[in-house]
């Protein structure tokens, strides 16, 4: 499951996929005796200075967290000049401080974090930056910006944003429409930002009306027995947003179950299940608002710019932003096509 990250940073493109494009273009534009914007360097796909990057993040007992894991080694081996030290990954906070301790001692040229807890692991964060190895934090956010030099992640308050505004538009002339949403863990902050983005969303169709709110797990089983009470609970509504498609997995099932197809669908994160779903177009399901795991490719690419002292192509700066907060960009038919391959299972 997704962590909650409250910086608000730079906004790239519809989602990490062009990030990614953004990060690794150099001039493209430009022919080989006309000079960048500034005349800086930026990071390019043809190969540097050697970096040794170190990959710690939390276990993947979840699919989006699977993702992170191969987003970043598939970007990894794109570069020849990139050596991935990568951890076995952990949700216990003693070993993963421990691995990125070994990371530290093997003198990695740059970290890339996404920590299990990102409090509990701000102290080592600030002991590699002070080791000199500079850190790029991934979605969940360190204590302070003193632990890392970028920061780059997903759009919790974004994705309820995204997800209200797709389903308001398709309900805005319907009076009295009604809408319920199928939320994940109440006592993650991330939960909230999301609810609160979707409610600030249908703050502009005062049309629309939210009947009901149910907390789930983020799992499957979760997801379907809390679909169950609110089928049971709300004979009838034009709308459901689920935060998360792997528990949108098990809510699907428990609307087959009931037989209910008459409301729209809109799930959240980007699993391959729900673009296929989408893609058929043979149930609820309509579209999925992304919390893209492609960013860990894209920790790649600015760690790698770090390692060799370069900048953002198309940026006119000469140093990597600070903060780069990704867009939860709107999948539906129309565009499915183009997400696919970023789907997790």
């Amino acid at each position: 499951m997704h962590e909650l990250t409250s910086r608000r940073g730079l906004l790239f493109g519809a989602a990490a996929v062009s990030a990614g494009a953004l990060l690794t273009g150099c001039t493209s534009n430009e022919s080989d005796d006309e000079p960048a914007a500034a005349d800086q360097p930026a990071a390019a796909d043809k190969p540097g200075k050697p970096v040794t990057i170190g990959f710690a993040g939390p276990q993947a007992d979840h699919g989006w967290l699977n993702a992170i894991n191969d987003n970043a080694k598939r970007r990894a081996e794109k570069y020849s000049d990139v050596t991935l030290e990568i951890t076995e990954g952990s949700n216990d906070t003693a070993q993963q401080i421990g691995q990125i301790e070994t990371l530290i001692n093997k003198k990695v040229d740059v970290l890339v974090v996404l920590p299990a807890d990102g409090r509990a692991l701000t102290q080592v964060g600030l002991k590699a930056m002070r080791a000199g190895i500079p850190v790029v934090n991934l979605d969940r956010v360190f204590n302070t910006p003193q632990a890392y030099r970028c920061w780059i992640g997903g759009d919790n308050y974004g994705m309820g944003l995204s997800a209200g505004h797709y389903i308001g538009e398709k309900l805005k002339d319907k009076p009295d429409a009604r809408v319920v949403e199928l939320a994940g863990l109440d006592n993650l902050e991330l939960t909230k930002q999301r609810t609160q983005g979707f409610d600030d969303a249908l703050k502009n169709y005062p049309n629309i009306k939210k009947v009901a709110r149910q907390a789930a797990d983020f799992t499957v089983e979760s997801g379907q027995a809390k679909m169950a009470q609110l089928l049971q609970a709300q004979r009838k509504f034009d709308a459901l947003w689920n935060h998360d498609d792997d528990q949108g997995v098990g809510a699907l099932r428990a609307v087959e179950q009931a037989g209910r197809d008459d409301f729209l669908m809109v799930g959240g994160a980007g699993a391959l299940s729900a673009f296929q779903a989408i893609e058929r177009d043979d149930g609820v399901l309509k579209a999925t608002v992304l919390y893209p795991p492609t960013m860990a490719a894209s920790a790649i690419d600015l760690a790698r710019a770090l390692g060799q002292g370069k900048g953002v192509g198309g940026l006119a700066e000469y140093e990597i932003p600070a903060s780069i907060t990704l867009y939860s960009a709107v999948v539906d038919k129309t565009n499915v096509g183009r997400y696919m391959s970023t789907g997790f299972k």
